[in-house]
């Protein structure tokens, strides 16, 4: 029996049930086709063996406190400083995820007075960050530069004195789809303003040696760049690029940063190893892109559908039960693909979102395409 203090949570819970929205936890299981570990790091023996290595030199597994107290710690330092030279920016942060780096920089950063046009599709960590600060926020179509420069030129026009600020991500999440940077910036430099990328999906996959579709405008000092490492990279956190006065103002002024005890130095040891990894190792790219072009050729040519170019290819379905079944057949077959509903995706574009990493290969590859053609074909029908 459940009290009357449970009972509104168990409702709203049968609501999403009712709506095939509801959530549960659940093992990896089969081929991987759903994480973010795209060049195949997080469980490899390199990264275990940095791990191995980090703690037989003494590194504590816990910081301890914030960076600011006694959590600050030089393998932090070291981190942040490679980083800062691998990705040609001036300083680095590093923060314990991406969801902080987002939260403290969009809440941080823009000041009242500011402008913060965002893409509509840009992470919900985004999208928290701009509701806690205190800048006005327009939401603007998917992928429309024009919009971008014509909401600026609005707001001007409206007597805005600030500086504005487009936020968006190189690489969306859950269409694979890229943003055009050159136009963004100019459009930036046009009204005086910045540019925020968020590359985590581009991080150590695109780009020149890994550095992501950002590569050619970071180190710029209206130009911030966020890069999570729980992705490609196998690790944990995030590093945000920027110059060192924006970067000593979030030390200063970024909540996330200033109350959070410090990310563990294990774990900025690992995010170096991998930094090392990708400079050393860029056959590890090499192969992915091979497993990027030959999936998106099977996809376009399985499911007859256009593919994204990029390593995530969504299936978009539509109907939350139909998806949901479809990611469960998916994965009785032994594929882990998985069922992607709203609030992650606009209403009505429930889908499946396939990833491509190096933990599998083409056999594997070509063996799901087949599967999923039939699967969908039968779901719609």
């Amino acid at each position: 029996m459940i009290s009357d203090r449970l009972a509104r949570y168990d409702g709203k819970l049968e609501q999403l049930r009712q709506k095939n929205r509801l959530r549960a936890l659940s093992h990896d299981t089969g081929a991987d086709f759903t994480s973010n570990d795209y060049l195949g790091l997080a469980a490899s023996p390199a990264m275990s063996a940095a791990l191995i290595a980090a703690i037989e030199r003494g590194l504590p597994v816990g910081a301890g406190g914030s960076r600011l107290l006694r959590g600050n710690h030089a393998e932090h330092e070291a981190l942040e400083e490679e980083a800062a030279a691998f990705f040609r920016c001036e300083r680095m942060l590093y923060f314990s995820s991406g969801y902080a780096a987002n939260l403290a920089v969009l809440s941080t950063l823009p000041q009242r007075g500011d402008l913060i046009v965002h893409d509509c599709l840009v992470h919900a960590s985004a999208h928290e960050g701009m509701r806690a600060g205190r800048a006005d926020v327009v939401s603007l179509p998917h992928n429309d530069a024009n919009a971008i420069d014509d909401a600026i030129r609005t707001w001007r026009a409206a007597g805005g004195t600030g500086f504005p600020w487009i936020v968006v991500e190189s690489l969306y999440s859950m269409d694979g789809d890229r943003s055009s940077l050159s136009d963004l910036v100019d459009i930036a430099d046009r009204h005086n303003g910045f540019l925020f990328v968020d590359e985590a999906h581009a991080t150590g996959v695109h780009g020149a040696g890994g550095v992501g579709y950002s590569g050619a405008i970071e180190g710029r000092d209206n130009v911030i760049v966020l890069h999570t490492c729980g992705k490609a990279l196998g690790a944990a956190g995030a590093l945000v690029g920027a110059s060192r006065v924006l970067c000593d103002f979030l030390v200063n002024r970024a909540r996330p940063f200033i109350y959070s005890t410090a990310p563990s130095p294990l774990q900025a040891a690992c995010v170096r190893h991998a930094l090392a990894i990708l400079s050393r190792e860029p056959e590890r790219r090499a192969r992915l892109h091979d497993l990027i072009g030959f999936a998106n050729t099977r996809f376009a040519e399985r499911l007859g559908r256009p593919a994204s170019g990029t390593q995530i290819l969504p299936v978009i379905i539509g109907d939350n039960g139909r998806t949901v079944r479809a990611a469960d057949r998916m994965q009785s077959k032994g594929y882990d693909i998985r069922a992607i509903r709203h609030p992650t995706v606009p209403v009505g574009t429930a889908r499946l979102r396939i990833t491509i990493t190096l933990n599998v290969d083409r056999p594997v590859i070509a063996g799901m395409m087949d599967e999923l053609a039939e699967v969908i074909a039968e779901e719609a029908a």
